[in-house]
């Protein structure tokens, strides 16, 4: 997310067209003091690696020292070894782990948590001394961030001799303090942890939830940006850990070592607003179709993915040349609350297969659910081949563009999907979380009516994916939360987010 993506785009608060414009980026403003600074774990301790073959080979052999102890991601670090094998080449190692989401179900369709594997990255090779001993420097890797073992391996039989602690703090940053409103506040993460109680942060603007801000897929690195919304003058954000979706507002005293939280402050500035990009140029680009591999029997569309109305090419090759084939969509119907869904189909109508066994139908991307949908070719009885088309999210422009305090207005999304990752669209009105919308009962229809609130001028909505429900890990709890880094960490799906806003009149 960046500023291009907040365009102008007319408001009839006034009968001028407002030319938007934003504050360019300025150095990373500092954060204020934290609550609590972050804590090291002991030289000794094993809490830096998910568990392993390593927890096992014991007893150790000599020692490791690492100083500091402690550092930000790129911090040279001196690594000091004793006691070693004498005049010995050894493996100077640091572990890390990489994130994946735990998606189960024959649609993947159910949401199980996180998962790590841990991952050795070679820092140094070191050889040791006639006294068994060596000194070494490296720079601590950036990625996930806190306790990191880092290991002495003899590298002709790969034994764990011995192994100590760094500690990588995580640095939160905020890009630009100021700008007139509707101005992306953008911010970068680095260091997020993996574990829990280090790995879900969330978002407040003036004191109000915004989201949450997941870094799985990642390695503990984030950016992402809110608008600027208020009036003019001073607006504070505090970045705060959230295990169970909203902040822990006392982090001094909390049990988990190193916790802390960001203290921001944005200046929003006199001016013409920044607003959104029109909302029919929202949304993920439509992917180019490519044909499979091979030259047996095949379906494919071009595009492969786009929203409901995309104009679609379907094409097919290796088919009985002069058969009269017939082309289904295939999609689930039902809802979650009830636990009954199941599949079905619609025509999207036949062809005749040409004298080179190919066939071509154009039609329109239904209204329908998002996420892929089965196509199949047949011919009678017999399904001859089969492709899929994915479906994604789109959404209308808020109706109506002007409204007065009190009375109704309609954000309206299409194609949202049925998985428990992908059913729903949560809602933050000016930076604050008001709530979701499923789409699953309604094949992908969400449609949100709310009373137009706050004083008369400008207002935001921001519609954030979520994960609605499943089974996470031991200590977290991050679900019908909006996803701040939704769109490039989202489980499964790939889904947008989408920025909209309207204007409140006396």
């Amino acid at each position: 997310m960046n500023k291009a993506r907040f365009r102008p785009v007319l408001i009839i608060l006034s009968a001028l067209l407002l030319t938007a414009c934003s504050a360019p980026v300025a150095a990373p403003v500092p954060a204020q003091a934290p609550v609590a600074a972050p804590v090291p774990a002991p030289a000794a301790a094993t809490t830096g690696a998910v568990a392993s073959a390593e927890a096992a080979a014991v007893p150790f052999v000599g020692k490791l020292a690492v100083e500091p102890k402690e550092g930000n991601a790129g911090t040279e670090v001196t690594a000091t070894g004793s006691g070693l094998p004498a005049n010995t080449p050894l493996q100077l190692n640091w572990t890390t782990v990489d994130g994946s989401w735990i998606l189960k179900g024959d649609f993947q369709e159910e949401f199980h948590g996180r998962d790590y594997k841990e991952r050795a990255i070679n820092l140094a090779a070191v050889q040791t001394d006639a006294g068994g001993s060596f000194q070494a420097r490296f720079k601590a890797p950036a990625g996930f961030g806190f306790d990191h073992n880092v290991s002495v391996v003899d590298p002709a039989t790969g034994k764990l001799l011995t192994r100590t602690n760094f500690f990588v703090k995580m640095q939160v940053s905020m890009l630009n303090a100021s700008g007139p409103q509707g101005t992306p506040i953008n911010f970068d993460i680095k260091g997020i942890g993996y574990k829990a109680y280090e790995n879900s942060w969330v978002v407040l603007y003036d004191n109000k939830v915004t989201g949450w801000v997941p870094s799985v897929l990642s390695g503990g690195n984030a950016q992402f940006s809110i608008p600027a919304t208020g009036a003019p003058g001073r607006h504070q954000i505090v970045i705060n850990h959230g295990w169970a979706s909203v902040g822990y507002l006392n982090p001094s005293q909390t049990p988990a070592a190193g916790q802390r939280a960001w203290y921001f402050e944005f200046t929003i500035t006199p001016g013409a607003p920044v607003l959104p990009a029109p909302a029919e140029t929202q949304g993920l680009k439509p992917e180019p179709g490519v044909a499979p591999g091979g030259t047996g029997a095949a379906v494919w569309t071009d595009p492969a993915t786009g929203p409901i109305n995309t104009p679609v090419r379907l094409l097919a090759r290796g088919l009985t040349p002069g058969a009269a084939v017939e082309l289904t969509w295939w999609r689930m119907v039902g809802n979650r609350v009830a636990g009954q869904w199941k599949q079905n189909s619609v025509s999207l109508g036949k062809a005749t297969v040409a004298a080179d066994g190919t066939l071509a139908l154009e039609f329109k991307a239904p209204d329908d659910l998002g996420g892929a949908h089965r196509i199949e070719a047949a011919v009678g009885d017999k399904v001859v081949a089969t492709g899929s088309f994915t479906l994604t999210p789109s959404v209308l422009a808020i109706a109506p563009q002007q409204v007065k305090a009190g009375q109704q207005f309609e954000v309206h999304l299409k194609g949202v999907g049925w998985t428990e990752t992908a059913n729903i669209y949560t809602l933050v009105y000016d930076n604050a979380y008001v709530g979701f919308g499923c789409g699953f009962s309604s094949q992908g229809d969400v449609t949100i009516n709310l009373p137009a609130a706050g004083e008369p001028g400008l207002h935001y909505v921001d519609l954030y994916p979520a994960i609605y429900k499943g089974e996470d890990a031991a200590g977290v709890y991050n679900f019908r939360t909006p996803m701040l880094t939704g769109d490039k960490e989202h489980p499964h799906e790939r889904l947008p987010i989408f920025h909209l806003a309207f204007a409140v009149t006396d």
